[in-house]
């Protein structure tokens, strides 16, 4: 039987929880996440998980926060001005806008204060800082 490798295409179903048990995300009644091991393109924990598994292997995956949505960066905390936020914006601590990063690129930020004159944005991963426990099937995978 071949073991999952770097390269290698691998399908698996999984569901993420928050260390206090509570889901964040699952694949359940969805097709089953595919991308290639090694990729970087799901988070590192996870990534490094799987070489070794076979097709049918099931595995509780916990990740520290780093190698998951990084700690917490206090540099993505920043201030803008009221006026900056159009008035038919209704605001809302917890709500998720769109911003612009100077280079063009959209960005997600999350108001967490509002006062009369600024409002408090974070533009951290809403998991960043957060520990991270997968249960992880894998369904199959093609060599790469």
């Amino acid at each position: 039987m071949t073991d999952i490798k770097d390269g290698d295409t691998v399908r698996i179903h999984y569901t993420g929880t928050l260390t206090d048990g509570s889901v964040f995300d699952s694949s359940e009644g969805r097709d089953p996440l595919e991308f290639v091991v090694g990729s970087g393109h799901i988070i590192k924990g996870l990534d490094v998980a799987l070489p070794g598994m076979h097709a049918g292997d099931k595995k509780t995956v916990n990740i520290d926060c780093v190698d998951a949505y990084g700690p917490i960066n206090p540099a993505m905390h920043q201030a803008v001005p009221r006026d900056a936020i159009p008035d038919d914006i209704p605001l809302e601590v917890g709500m998720q806008l769109q911003m612009q990063t100077p280079q063009g690129q959209p960005m997600p930020v999350t108001v967490t204060e509002i006062k009369d004159d600024e409002i408090m944005l974070d533009a951290n991963h809403p998991l960043a800082g957060r520990d991270l426990v997968f249960e992880i099937q894998v369904v199959s995978f093609d060599a790469g």
